[in-house]
């Protein structure tokens, strides 16, 4: 008999037995006549009592003991899927010995650990920053830029960083709402006009003093340009740039600017800078470098963009079948705004999303038979999606918020 003292527990297996499965470490124990290689194979050897000892998690190898002796490996449920592969590999046996029932739940149980392993890993370097401040070490000026790393990444840090992070979202808020007054027409007069100007002004300062206080404590200039805030924050400032570039263009021909104002709705310059003013709106997306909840509602997006590619695949079948089912029902309808498949698009798709404006209905029998059909399929696949996307976005705050919370 083989003596074989794993973690203080003594078994004993037939050399017969072990030596069935010649490619194991113990079917190795058992062949080898050399000591030297047998002392290889363990820890440590008892002449004494002739025990070869392991240093080995005893509870999974009771599971080894019994493969040794019946050929076949159980898995159970409790047992964590890491531990016990890195047990087996290290006893040199298979999976595959393991029957196909046990074999299948322990591959899904593993994928599902590896799969929450990755998230968590995900979901920590969510609230990661760029540099840390131990990395200002020994660098030029690095106490410098590890004071104004703290400000503007570490709230946490100090009252000033405190104070810097709600001035930003608070400035944030103050763009949206200016953005949104100088659309009114009380609003476009010469006063209010010169008002939103300087708000505008105002805000693309503290913007820009943020950015660029960023940009100079960043440790790594390349990780600085490919991070997606850093991102966000110049598509904020550049607007402001770019329209007094364009407004300032040729500034010594005064008849040529007086023409060009007069001009500017129709003019192609006049279309450049509306677009440019509406990029502003991206500002929004400031929010979420303070906000944990913005950032599990992106990262929840991210990590279900297969249910949410198979949620839009869905509804552009959806769209097209019942269009085509409604054109070919409703076409010879006197009056009728079905006249063609591409103009029962639009109808298909407010009714898919069961809104329902009503501005285009169906006249037949046959046509409100189709409408209903598309409005419980409508029904059915808005409620698909509902419950995945909530349950993960719930779990992903909770686990976002405690990583920050620990933080």
């Amino acid at each position: 008999l083989l003596n074989i003292n794993v973690g203080g527990k003594l078994f004993q297996i037939a050399y017969k037995e072990a030596a069935r499965y010649p490619v194991t470490r113990l079917g190795k124990l058992a062949l080898y006549t050399d000591p030297m290689k047998k002392l290889q194979l363990c820890d440590d050897y008892s002449v004494q009592k002739n025990e070869y000892f392991f240093d080995r998690d005893p509870s999974i190898f009771h599971y080894i003991f019994h493969f040794y002796r019946s050929g076949v490996l159980w898995i159970m449920d409790e047992m964590c899927p890491s531990n016990f592969v890195e047990e087996i590999k290290y006893w040199g046996i298979n999976l595959k010995y393991s029957q196909s029932c046990c074999r299948i739940l322990f591959e899904e149980k593993q994928d599902e650990l590896s799969e929450y392993l990755k998230i968590q890993k995900e979901l920590e370097a969510e609230l990661e920053p760029l540099d840390s401040a131990e990395q200002f070490e020994g660098k030029f000026l690095g106490s410098f830029r590890k004071m104004i790393w703290n400000l503007i990444e570490n709230p946490y840090s100090s009252v000033p960083a405190k104070i810097i992070a709600v001035m930003s979202s608070i400035f944030v808020l103050i763009s949206i709402m200016g953005m949104t007054l100088s659309t009114v027409e009380e609003m476009k007069h010469k006063t209010g006009k010169m008002w939103m100007e300087q708000l505008e002004m105002i805000c693309a300062i503290f913007f820009t003093s943020e950015y660029l206080m960023r940009l100079i404590s960043s440790s790594s200039l390349k990780k600085f340009l490919r991070a997606a805030f850093n991102a966000v924050d110049l598509v904020a400032i550049l607007p402001f740039y770019i329209q007094i570039l364009f407004e300032n263009l040729d500034d010594g021909d005064a008849l040529y600017h007086e023409e060009l104002h007069k001009v500017e709705n129709v003019s192609k310059l006049g279309k450049v800078l509306k677009l440019i003013k509406l990029m502003r709106i991206f500002r929004i997306l400031k929010l979420a470098r303070h906000s944990t909840g913005l950032r599990a509602f992106g990262f929840t997006i991210r990590q279900c963009y297969q249910q949410v590619c198979c949620l839009l695949l869905f509804i552009a079948m959806g769209v097209f079948t019942f269009s085509a089912l409604m054109h070919s029902v409703e076409h010879d309808v006197p009056g009728t705004n079905f006249t063609s498949i591409p103009y029962a698009w639009w109808w298909a798709a407010v009714s898919l999303s069961t809104v329902g404006y009503g501005d285009t209905v169906p006249d037949t029998l046959l046509g409100r038979i189709v409408a209903f059909g598309c409005i419980s399929f409508g029904i059915i696949l808005n409620g698909m999606p509902i419950s995945i996307l909530y349950n993960k976005f719930s779990d992903y705050y909770a686990k976002l918020k405690a990583h920050e919370n620990e933080t």
